[in-house]
C-alpha cells in the first residue's frame, strides 16, 4: 500500500550546505551562477548561503556579497541559514526571503560541536528568534530537528528524544501564538533506513496528524535514495536536497560525510513515477555538471553522468 503525493517540492541546499565542506573556494560571481542556473532549471527555493562563523566554515565568509549579487526571478525565494541571534540579524538587512524556522538538535553532543550552544541553550535562543520574527513580521514556517536519526558522537537518537524536541518546537510556536506548517526530521550524519523513516514519520502523523513532515536527508551511507522513496510511499511531499550530491557536514567527525540525497536523481525518480516536481531535469543536469567543472573534481549524482531518459520517449 501506498500514498505517493501528486506533486513534491524541493528546497535545494547545494549553494548553502553543499558548498560549506568543499575545499575549492568560488568567488561570489561562481556562487551566483550555480544559484541563477538551479533557479533557470525551475527550482522554487534556493538557500543560498549560512551565516555562521568563517573561521569555521571559510565558504560562507563572502556570505553577505553573495546575497547582494544574487539575480532574483519572480516565483523563487532564496533563503539563508542562521544558527544564531546574531546570524539572524544579518540575514534580515539583507535582500533575501526570510523564512521563519526554529532549529534545535537531538543529540546534546552535536548540538554544542555545530552551534556551541546545549539544547537547553538552544531553547533559549530560539525564543530570541521568536521576539525577532515578531518586531519584523516574518511568519513562523518551519520547525526543524537536526540529528532525529543518530549521531557520530552519541550514536541512535532514540524517538522518544525526537517526539519530546517535537513537543517543545509546537509548545514555544504556541507561546508566541503561531502555528507551524510542519517538521522537518533531518539524517544531518546519515544513520536513517527506510524503516526509521517509517516509524518516525509515522509517529509525528499520529501524534500531530495536521502538520506535514519534511525530510532532509543524507546519503552518507548509501541509504539517502531508498529513504526518499519510503517517504513518498507515505506521502512526504517535502524534501531538502542538493544539486550533484554536494555537500556533507563539517562537523560530522567522520570523513565519509556525504551530501543531501541528489536533487536531479529525485527529480528523475519523481518524475518517472508521475509525481511531478516542476524541475526541467535536462537544465538541472547541465547545472549539476557545471557545479562538477567548478569543483574540479568528481560528484556523487548519479543522474548527471548517466542522463536523463527524455531522448526515449516520444
Amino acid at each position: 500500500m501506498n500514498d505517493f503525493p501528486k506533486v513534491i517540492h524541493l528546497h535545494e541546499e547545494g549553494p548553502r550546505e553543499g558548498i560549506q565542506i568543499e575545499k575549492a573556494q568560488l568567488s561570489v560571481a561562481q556562487k551566483v551562477e550555480l544559484i541563477d542556473s538551479l533557479a533557470a532549471a525551475g527550482l522554487k527555493q534556493i538557500d543560498c548561503v549560512s551565516f555562521v562563523n568563517p573561521k569555521r566554515v571559510p565558504n560562507m565568509a563572502d556570505a553577505d556579497d553573495v546575497a547582494r549579487a544574487i539575480r532574483k526571478r519572480d516565483g523563487v525565494r532564496y533563503t539563508g541559514l542562521w544558527l544564531n541571534q546574531q546570524g539572524l540579524q544579518r540575514a534580515l538587512d539583507l535582500p533575501l526571503d526570510i523564512m521563519g524556522s526554529l532549529r534545535v538538535t537531538a543529540s546534546e553532543t552535536f548540538s554544542i560541536k555545530n552551534t556551541n550552544k546545549s539544547i537547553a541553550e538552544t531553547f533559549d535562543e530560539q525564543r530570541k528568534w521568536m521576539d525577532t520574527y515578531r518586531d519584523h513580521g516574518v511568519a513562523l514556517e518551519w520547525g526543524y530537528i537536526m540529528t532525529a536519526f543518530g549521531c557520530t558522537y552519541e550514536g541512535h537518537v532514540p524517538m522518544a528524544r525526537v517526539m519530546d524536541m517535537a513537543a517543545r518546537i509546537i509548545e514555544l510556536a504556541e507561546d508566541y501564538d503561531q502555528s507551524l506548517k510542519g517538521i522537518y526530521l533531518a539524517d544531518t550524519v546519515g544513520f536513517a533506513t527506510p524503516r526509521d523513516i517509517e516509524e518516525r514519520v509515522g509517529a509525528l502523523r499520529d501524534r500531530w496528524p495536521d502538520l506535514k513532515v519534511g525530510l532532509h536527508l543524507h546519503d552518507t551511507r548509501g541509504t539517502g535514495m531508498p529513504n526518499v522513496y519510503a517517504a513518498l510511499r507515505m506521502g512526504v511531499d517535502q524534501f531538502d536536497s542538493s544539486t550533484a550530491g554536494l555537500g556533507g557536514c563539517p562537523f560530522a567527525d567522520h570523513k565519509g560525510a556525504a551530501g543531501n540525497v541528489c536533487t536531479e536523481d529525485i527529480v528523475f525518480m519523481c518524475e518517472e513515477m508521475g509525481i511531478s516536481t516542476g524541475v526541467d531535469l535536462d537544465a538541472l543536469i547541465e547545472t549539476a555538471r557545471m557545479a562538477e567543472d567548478m569543483f574540479g573534481h568528481p560528484l556523487p549524482g548519479k543522474v548527471m553522468h548517466a542522463g536523463s531518459l527524455s531522448r526515449f520517449k516520444v
